[in-house]
């Protein structure tokens, strides 16, 4: 009896020492730096007690610089599974109490414990990253680590949704983790990323660049691209991803959940008739048009604030989870560059790779012409969009709102790669440029020749968008299934999508493409 009250006591003493992390004092700095524990950010993440810790008493075996005297159940990253609005999920909350978070080899092995779990039961892992980096006094064996780790994400890309939190310090190798997984969400001026950081550039370089402007959320979701979400606060953070996982299913060989909608699947909006300008070169927000579509208006908007001209993100159509992929004519006219090509490139293969069907809404007069580009590999990455769309095998609708010219027309979810249902508005206008570009080449001579050259060449523009630059000439070719009425968007992509939803589509056999990286 005394032996099971002593073994009692000592499991109480282990799991209470577990808890307290670093201790009251580091909870403490923890705290006014404005930051949640790892503690606290698990339980304002999963559904109420539905937390299992695994490897709660682990410690490290390092026995250099002394370690051996400094060991502390957990070791600085708390892992389990737990439940999100009543679906598995497994996770990992580095604590930064704790060495500063930083990563061991018995740390390691919890994060890899977790990951091989959630493959093989088919379920999520989301890592809330907040560490110093590699743990020094071990060496070699902590850069393994981060290995073994990247192994796990790289294998899981694709299988399981992977999605990382910076809640803090983010350095060096660690920064390849969250960078492999399909979602990246920081958090403003307490969280940060860099390969090096402001002290090693200004030794190296000589360039003196603030903690923040380097590597703060603002800069990567704005600049780098890096993340996709930047938020105001951690517990926003946790809300945003608890709504990003609705969007998901829990691997894929599973479809996204399904949610029930009271908005009316035939709900046509008689103000799209006038949203889009007929005037070709007056902008427009093509968020405005996606809200009026989408159900309840809930759009989530993913790299809002990177390559503004493209605008990706996720909603439901008749509580069918979609990927939204539109031309945003408010930034460089909606034209496709690098970096949208590289972003819209993602975001198609993420749904394509967890079963989301594609919606692809097209205003685009074509790729953004320049010796940048040009320089930068407009073409490589332009290509990269391309091939995301073409491979991809989920259902794939198109509405083309206005115009799309030239090889941006194919790259936009065409009817030639692929897409299955292709719709235009009628003030649609398809053609290999626009219609004033187009004139100026074709007519030249007769332009030139003209007594009044500014009105034949007014006269040509008007014939050629007359004959060429409309939907009914693609929809004689069938490349256009339907000509709709803008009002009509919902109910005719939501029927697109039911027609659709035993679609049965392969790519050929093969180890893997070679998309061009």
């Amino acid at each position: 009896m005394a032996d099971s009250t002593h073994t009692e006591t000592r499991l109480e003493a282990l799991e209470r020492q577990a808890e307290l992390g670093g201790g009251q004092e580091r909870i403490d700095k923890q705290h006014a730096a404005g930051k949640l524990t790892a503690r606290e950010r698990i339980d304002a993440f999963v559904d109420p007690g539905s937390f299992e810790e695994i490897d709660k008493l682990v410690v490290h075996g390092c026995s250099d610089f002394s370690m051996e005297k400094k060991k502390i159940p957990g070791d600085g990253v708390v892992t389990g599974s737990a439940r999100v609005d009543g679906r598995q999920v497994y996770l990992f909350a580095q604590d930064f109490t704790v060495f500063g978070g930083s990563l061991s080899g018995a740390y390691a092995r919890k994060i890899c414990k977790i990951m091989d779990l959630a493959m093989k039961v088919g379920a999520p892992v989301v890592g809330l990253n907040d560490s110093g980096g590699a743990r020094i006094q071990e060496g070699v064996v902590s850069l393994a680590g981060y290995a073994d780790i990247f192994l796990r994400n790289t294998m899981a890309s694709g299988v399981i949704p992977q999605i990382s939190l910076i809640l803090g310090p983010c350095a060096g190798g660690a920064v390849y983790s969250p960078a492999i997984t399909d979602f990246v969400v920081m958090v403003r001026e307490t969280s940060h990323m860099f390969i090096t950081g402001p002290e090693v550039i200004r030794t190296v370089t000589h360039e003196e660049v603030s903690k923040e402007e380097l590597g703060g959320a603002t800069t990567h979701a704005t600049r780098s691209g890096v993340a996709h979400f930047a938020v105001d606060n951690e517990r926003a953070a946790l809300a945003l991803v608890r709504e990003l996982l609705d969007y998901l299913p829990s691997n894929n060989m599973q479809d996204p959940p399904m949610q029930s909608t009271e908005d009316p699947s035939d709900r046509e909006d008689p103000e799209l008739d006038n949203l889009v300008p007929v005037e070709p070169n007056k902008p427009y927000d093509m968020t405005d048009l996606i809200s009026r579509i989408v159900d309840e208006g809930r759009f989530l908007e993913v790299h809002a604030g990177y390559a503004k001209n493209l605008v990706v993100g996720f909603g439901r159509l008749g509580g069918r989870s979609v990927g939204i992929v539109g031309n945003q004519p408010m930034h460089l006219a909606g034209c496709l560059d690098i970096d949208a090509s590289v972003k819209g490139a993602r975001f198609v293969r993420l749904c394509d790779a967890f079963n989301v069907p594609i919606v692809t809404l097209v205003d685009v007069p074509g790729f953004l012409p320049g010796t940048e580009q040009e320089f930068g590999g407009i073409i490589r990455h332009g290509a990269k969009l391309l091939y995301a769309y073409a491979e991809a095998t989920v259902p794939k609708v198109t509405v083309i709102t206005r115009k799309a010219y030239g090889g941006a027309y194919d790259v936009m979810a065409s009817k030639h790669i692929r897409a299955d249902y292709n719709f235009a508005y009628p003030l649609a206008e398809v053609a290999v440029m626009g219609p004033e570009g187009a004139v100026n080449i074709v007519y030249r001579k007769e332009i030139a020749e003209s007594d009044d050259p500014e009105k034949t060449r007014a006269d040509f523009v008007d014939d050629y968008r007359e004959t060429f630059a409309n939907p009914f000439k693609v929809a004689e070719l069938g490349y256009i299934d339907a000509v709709i009425r803008p009002r009509e968007t919902r109910p005719r992509l939501i029927r697109a999508l039911e027609d659709l939803q035993n679609k049965r589509d392969s790519n050929p056999s093969k180890k893997h493409g070679n998309i061009p990286l």
